[in-house]
C-alpha cells in the first residue's frame, strides 16, 4: 500500500528543488576551481618533498651534477681527439686532465692571490672600517662612534680567536667531505666522457617507438644547452672579472688581483653574482681610498653589468638559457636553501636543462613551444 505524503506543500517544493539531476559537481565552476586548488596544493607537496630528498643526498647529487656539466662543456674536445684517431679511453684521460688542471690551477691562483695579500686586506679592512665608523657616528644614524667601534672590535675578534677542538674536528669533517666529494665528482667525469652516449642509450631502451626518438632528442639538446651554458657563462665571467679588474687597477684600488679572482668566481652566479662581487670591490675600494674612487669603480661595475646583460649575454649565451628572470631567482634562490654557493651555481643550468627536455618532448605535439 502507496504511503500518503503528509509534508506540506512548501516543504515538498523546497526538497524538490534540492534533488540531484545527475549532473557531476566536479564539471561545476565550484569543481573546477577546487580541482585546480588540489592540484597546487600536490604540487607544492611534491616540490617540497624532492627538495627534502635532494637535500638530504646532496653529497652524492652535487658532484654528479657538476659531472654532467663539466661533461657536457668538454665532450667536444673528447669528440676533437677521436677525429684526430686517439682512442677514446685516451682521448678522454687527456681531456679529463686537462680540465682538472684548468679548474685546480685557477683554484689554486685564486687562493695565493688571496693568502699572499691577507695581512694587506686585514689592514686595510680596519683602517677602512674605522673611516666608515666615523662616517656613520657622524650622520643622522642612532650608532654612537663607540658603539660601532664595539662591534668592529667583537668582529674581529670572533675571526681571529683561536678553534677550539670542536672546531678542528669540525673542519677536518669539511675538508674530507669537499675531498670525498671531488673524488666522486673526477671518478663520475671520467665515465660520463667515456660512456655518457651508451649510458643514455640504455635508459631509453625500455622506451618504443616515438617515444624513443623523442627521448633520444632531449637527451642531445640537454647535452647541447648545458654546454652551451657552461661554455658561456666562463666566457661572460672572464670578461666581468677582467673589465671590474682593469678599473680597479686604473683607479689604484689595492687587493685588485684576488679581488678580480673573486669576481671571475661570483660571475657564474647568474644575474646576481657579478654583481654583488662587485659590490665588494667598491666597499674595498670605499675603505681603503675613500668616497671618490668607490663611486668611479660603482659606476664602472654598474657599466660592466649593463653591457654584459644587455649585448653579451645575449649573443654569448644564445637561446642556451631562455628562462624567465623571474624563474632564473627562483631557481637560485631553491638552489641556495638546498646547497649553499654550489646551488646557486647549479640551479639555473638545471631549470635550463629541465626546460630543455620539456619542450623537445612536447616540440611534436604542441609546435608553438618552439617559438617560447
Amino acid at each position: 500500500m502507496e504511503r500518503p505524503d503528509l509534508s506540506p506543500p512548501e516543504l515538498s517544493t523546497t526538497m524538490s528543488a534540492h534533488q540531484p539531476t545527475g549532473r557531476n559537481v566536479w564539471s561545476t565552476a565550484l569543481g573546477h576551481a577546487a580541482v585546480k586548488l588540489h592540484l597546487v596544493i600536490f604540487g607544492t607537496f611534491a616540490v617540497v618533498m624532492v627538495c627534502i630528498g635532494l637535500s638530504a643526498v646532496k653529497l652524492v647529487l652535487i658532484p654528479i651534477l657538476i659531472a654532467l656539466l663539466l661533461t657536457a662543456a668538454i665532450s667536444p674536445l673528447v669528440h676533437f681527439l677521436q677525429r684526430r684517431r686517439i682512442p677514446k679511453s685516451a682521448a678522454t684521460f687527456i681531456s679529463l686532465l686537462t680540465c682538472l688542471t684548468v679548474l685546480l690551477g685557477t683554484g689554486a691562483a685564486v687562493a695565493y692571490s688571496i693568502y699572499t695579500q691577507w695581512n694587506e686586506l686585514r689592514a686595510n679592512s680596519e683602517a677602512g672600517l674605522a673611516r666608515l665608523a666615523e662616517t656613520i657616528a657622524q650622520s643622522p644614524l642612532p650608532f654612537s662612534e663607540q658603539q660601532l667601534r664595539q662591534a668592529r672590535d667583537n668582529a674581529f675578534r670572533s675571526i681571529t680567536d683561536g678553534m677550539s677542538v670542536s672546531d678542528a674536528f669540525a673542519a677536518l669533517n669539511t675538508v674530507a667531505t669537499f675531498l670525498t666529494a671531488l673524488l666522486l665528482m673526477i671518478v663520475v667525469l671520467f665515465f660520463f666522457l667515456k660512456d655518457g652516449q651508451s649510458m643514455w642509450a640504455f635508459l631509453i631502451r625500455p622506451l618504443k617507438g616515438d617515444r624513443s626518438a623523442r627521448a633520444a632528442r632531449a637527451g642531445r639538446e640537454a647535452v647541447e644547452t648545458m654546454g652551451a651554458y657552461v661554455r658561456g657563462i666562463s666566457i661572460i665571467a672572464f670578461i666581468d672579472a677582467a673589465g671590474i679588474g682593469l678599473a680597479m687597477v686604473l683607479l689604484g684600488v689595492p687587493l685588485a688581483l684576488p679581488l678580480t679572482a673573486i669576481i671571475f668566481l661570483g660571475g657564474f652566479i647568474p644575474v646576481i653574482g657579478a654583481t654583488v662581487t662587485g659590490l665588494l670591490a667598491v666597499l674595498v675600494a670605499f675603505v681603503t681610498n675613500g668616497a671618490g674612487t668607490a663611486l668611479a669603480l660603482a659606476v664602472a661595475v654598474v657599466l660592466v653589468q649593463q653591457l654584459e646583460g644587455n649585448l653579451l649575454q645575449p649573443v654569448i649565451m644564445g637561446k642556451s638559457v631562455k628562462l624567465h628572470p623571474l624563474v632564473v631567482l627562483l631557481a637560485l634562490a631553491v638552489g641556495a636553501i638546498l646547497a649553499g654557493i654550489i646551488g646557486a651555481i647549479l640551479a639555473v643550468p638545471v631549470a635550463a636543462v629541465i626546460w630543455t627536455v620539456v619542450k623537445s618532448w612536447n616540440t611534436e605535439r604542441d609546435p608553438t613551444w618552439q617559438k617560447s
